[in-house]
């Protein structure tokens, strides 16, 4: 009998790293970690990477399979910018995804190249979530920082060049910068921007390098280029074009893989790129399961203590908002009347927390040239998909079937499938797919809900108008 091989995919996201040890040939997890940092709370929302790479550190260990893994690799939060030093130090702790701080930038960027020239250069209209506009904001805001930044990283660039000493990164978690195109960098906005390209990663797909001395891997173990953390999940899912995938986390996003590159010049869908050859139209609110755990603590309730009816409105745009692009919002309660109870009032909160998701699905699949079916089911993952209420509003405002894949920690997963690939020569995708990674519970639609729906998108203007100062 030939000796089990096991991989480890490991997620570093806004909070943890978590690790999954899977066998390559059954898929199965064998070993399990998780790790915590912090992030501020302040004005921005910032984090130290180093803190990272000791969470990743002490994850995969946890796993009980470091020393004897056969590959590795790294899915991370997008968009954020780690700046080092020559030493390879960070000069100051990451702005992450959810730090708005750049809006300013953002606006100014848009009106400079305008919203259509922006969409076809780099696939997406840069918003306060991507890097190119944190970088500008760094550079107007902490002069002295940018200037000592001898190398910039996303997170999982970081992460894996702590792995390997290779300063590389993939297609996917690169499309999210706002400076990278099919054809490489885009020399034009980055040189407006003071940033040289030698200072970024190289772009690649498959190997990044073998693992160094020091780290929580055997030396030389092979570590894969490893993506961003939608791609992971996607290729942790083994999607194929058009099914289209809500993911319930501190973020909530909704996409799909096509085979157009999407260019929406509205900017509701970023044009990223997968981890393989294809693209992953999406769309991303900056609050999820966080802010209505957040409402639910302010009225004293558990998460999943909802009622029925009611006229209230929540928008819990606690952090600012991405979709709309509201970045300087805050949250809102709209339609109180005597009769409404918190448990409607938190209902309300669920609603208003999906309603922007899922007002977009029909764009992502048509912004990667999908047309959109009402009978392919959903597919719902992240944290929020084990939750009752979470289900039945997404059921309720969406009037779709919904799969609940059974596996968890897709971003792992996905992860855990490129370092295989490594190993037996398939497709990521392909990997997952054989793995089963997909199979769950499909449950049925309810009667969409199209007066909540319409109700939500009335009340949007008025928080344009009243939530936009900074």
């Amino acid at each position: 009998m030939s000796a089990q091989r096991v991989v480890i995919g490991i997620d570093s996201s806004t909070q943890s790293a978590k690790a999954v040890a899977v066998d390559v040939d059954t898929g199965a997890v064998v070993g399990e970690g998780r790790a915590p940092h912090t992030v501020t709370s302040g004005a921005g929302r910032e984090s130290d990477p180093r803190q990272w790479w000791q969470a990743l550190c002490d994850a995969v260990e946890a796993t009980g399979h470091a020393a004897r893994a056969a590959a590795a690799s790294v899915g991370g939060q997008q968009h954020g910018l780690v700046t080092l030093d020559d030493a390879g130090e960070p000069v100051r702790p990451a702005l992450l995804w959810n730090d708005v701080r750049s809006a300013g930038q953002a606006a100014a960027l848009v009106a400079e190249h305008g919203a259509d020239r922006l969409a076809e250069r780099v696939g997406s209209v840069p918003t306060a979530a991507f890097t190119l506009t944190k970088w500008l904001w760094l550079t107007e805001n902490e002069p002295a920082h940018a200037a000592r930044a001898a190398a910039v990283r996303l997170p999982h660039d970081y992460l894996t060049e702590r792995l390997t000493g290779q300063a590389v990164t993939d297609r996917g978690d690169a499309s999210g910068t706002g400076w990278w195109t099919p054809t490489g960098y885009d020399t034009g906005l980055l040189d407006a921007a003071g940033l040289d390209p030698a200072r970024l990663p190289r772009v690649t797909t498959g190997l990044a390098g073998p693992a160094l001395p020091g780290g929580p891997l055997a030396e030389g173990t092979p570590v894969a280029a490893g993506t961003g953390d939608n791609m992971a999940a996607a290729l942790g899912l083994g999607l194929l074009p058009g099914t289209p995938v809500l993911s319930l986390g501190t973020s909530g996003t909704v996409y799909a893989v096509t085979r157009r590159r999407p260019a929406d010049p509205t900017g509701v869908v970023a044009g990223f790129a997968d981890a393989l050859g294809n693209w992953l139209p999406l769309a991303c609110t900056l609050n999820c399961t966080q802010a209505v755990d957040k409402i639910a603590s302010l009225l004293g309730r558990d998460r999943d203590a909802v009622e029925p009816g009611g006229t209230a409105v929540v928008l819990p745009y606690l952090d600012g908002e991405r979709t709309p692009n509201l970045p300087h919002a805050a949250g809102l309660l709209y339609g109180l009347r005597h009769d409404t109870t918190a448990g409607q009032v938190l209902q309300a909160a669920y609603d208003g927390a999906a309603h922007s998701l899922l007002a977009a699905l029909d764009d992502v699949l048509r912004a990667g040239g999908e047309q959109p079916d009402p009978d392919v089911p959903l597919v719902l993952i992240g944290g929020g998909a084990r939750g009752a209420a979470w289900r039945d509003t997404i059921r309720r405002l969406s009037g779709r079937p919904v799969l609940i894949p059974a596996a968890g920690e897709l971003v792992a997963l996905g992860a855990a499938a490129q370092a295989a690939a490594l190993l037996t020569g398939e497709a990521p995708d392909e990997v997952a797919r054989r793995w089963g990674t997909a199979r769950g519970t499909l449950l049925d639609p309810l009667p969409r809900d199209t007066e909540a729906m319409d109700r939500i998108a009335g009340t949007l203007p008025r928080a344009d108008r009243l939530l936009t100062t900074p």
